[in-house]
């Protein structure tokens, strides 16, 4: 490891016990290839012959000392989000060492070879942020719960989003292609949905986790459809009807504020769909889950299930900072485990499709966005928040770069006596001649048949 050009000024400490630190926190850290620059400006540069992806910050002593001695996942994303510790340059790219950081902190040896002088060093806890935190109070995953926990994720005001979402407010995984932005890639998603789904005119679609309403407004213009959507929450659900009496859809267009657990209506759906919601179910609650969205759906419809898995054998990979600060209490499992459970539902399997790498462009256009368009401090955030959802865009986008999360858009069917109305083949997904533009207009043709493009 280099030595720091300047030396360091901390009382009954020299800049030898620096270099000890510094080499037992990195020790198997190789290739080092990111700068590392402490609270008196002594920056310490790359391994030779490695460029430098990023720089490490570290305000105060106190930082190194508590990454030496109980560094994990929770205690480096607090001292980020305080400020204690910054990252200059790309923070994706900081990503692994941050893993590195959380599962490879100084040995026992280390430690006994530093003696008192690591315990001489300062120690601060790393402070959480006021306000930050999720609270959640009563049975796990209860209906009062749960509505908490998406309050706490969700409820932020429509402009806090709207620096960083794309035009239509579409908060999940986008479909690109190669030269999309991001507003082209989530209108092609929206359609992409309804094309899967094969909706007709006059269908009744359910949306189960509707956001802001960008699909069943979608649906009901370009296809159609008699279009309900559920949320739990209230700002979402406010946004949402404004969007619909906007585009004047308020005869075929609606959104309630409630559980899925709440709709008691047998077969009054021909078509469902849910984006982004499963996460939030609870692994526990997923065969109730398929259980209910199947008794919702008439007999011969199709469900369509889009959310974020892990790879099998794996622990859910929502470690302790997601569920503290992001998504409280939401849980991941495998593919196997959700198509499994939806066939014990009675849901015959008709199409898996991996989109995983959609949502690493999608996530790194949200941040690039957040960081460039919204000031760190802002009416609806402060420095503390902005630096708590770059951080939760960063490692998301890690996550799904590396594999350790994956995105699955699943198709199922309510077959009856094994029949169902679905086509022998894709081929009209992929049909191109009627495109919809990122403004959500349907180009070279009427709106008439703009409802059913594509009919099986």
């Amino acid at each position: 490891m280099n030595h720091p050009t300047k030396s360091i000024l901390l009382p009954h400490t020299t800049t030898h016990d620096t270099v000890c630190l510094l080499e037992a926190l990195l020790e198997h850290c190789h290739p080092r290839n990111f700068r590392i620059r402490l609270w008196d400006g002594t920056t310490w540069h790359p391994d030779p012959g490695v460029g430098s992806h990023f720089t490490l910050i570290l305000r105060n002593p106190s930082v190194l000392r508590n990454m030496l001695w109980h560094a994990n996942e929770l205690s480096l994303a607090e001292a980020f989000i305080s400020g204690e510790l910054d990252i200059e340059g790309d923070l994706e790219q900081a990503m692994p060492l941050a893993e590195y950081l959380s599962h490879h902190t100084a040995t026992w040896g280390s430690r006994l070879r530093l003696g008192f002088k690591l315990l001489n060093w300062p120690s601060s806890n790393f402070s959480k942020a006021d306000g930050l935190t999720a609270r959640v109070t009563g049975d796990h995953h209860s209906l009062h719960r749960d509505k908490q926990a998406i309050a706490h994720h969700y409820d932020h005001p429509a402009e806090f989003y709207a620096g960083w979402l794309d035009r239509q407010m579409v908060y999940s995984c986008a479909y690109f292609s190669s030269t999309d932005d991001l507003d082209t890639a989530q209108v092609k998603k929206l359609d992409y949905i309804c094309k899967k789904l094969r909706l007709r005119p006059g269908e009744r679609l359910l949306d189960v986790g509707c956001g802001w309403g960008a699909l069943i407004v979608h649906a009901a213009r370009h296809y159609g459809v008699h279009a309900c959507g559920i949320t739990l929450s209230a700002r979402q659900a406010e946004f949402a009807d404004a969007r619909i009496a906007e585009n004047g859809l308020m005869d075929r267009c609606r959104v309630e504020l409630r559980d899925y657990r709440q709709l008691d209506n047998p077969e009054s759906f021909d078509k469902i769909v849910s984006v982004g919601m499963v996460e939030h179910v609870g692994e526990a609650q997923l065969p109730g889950y398929f259980r209910h969205i199947r008794t919702l759906l008439k007999a011969g419809g199709i469900f369509l299930n889009h959310g974020i898995g892990i790879r099998h054998g794996e622990r859910c990979a929502l470690g302790p900072f997601f569920n503290t600060y992001i998504f409280p209490d939401a849980e991941l499992v495998p593919i196997s485990t959700t198509t499994g459970l939806a066939e014990t539902a009675g849901f015959e399997v008709r199409d898996i499709e991996c989109l995983r790498e959609h949502y690493v462009l999608t996530l790194r256009q949200w941040r690039q966005r957040l960081e460039h368009n919204v000031p760190p401090i802002n009416r609806t955030m402060d420095e503390s928040t902005w630096r708590l959802w770059r951080l939760y865009l960063a490692s998301a986008a890690h996550g799904f770069a590396i594999g350790k999360l994956n995105l699955y858009q699943t198709l199922l069917a309510k077959t009856q006596d094994g029949a169902t109305e679905l086509p022998l083949t894709r081929d009209d997904w992929y049909d191109t001649r009627s495109t919809i533009d990122s403004r959500g207009q349907q180009d070279g043709i009427g709106s008439e048949n703009a409802a059913s493009p594509h009919r099986p």
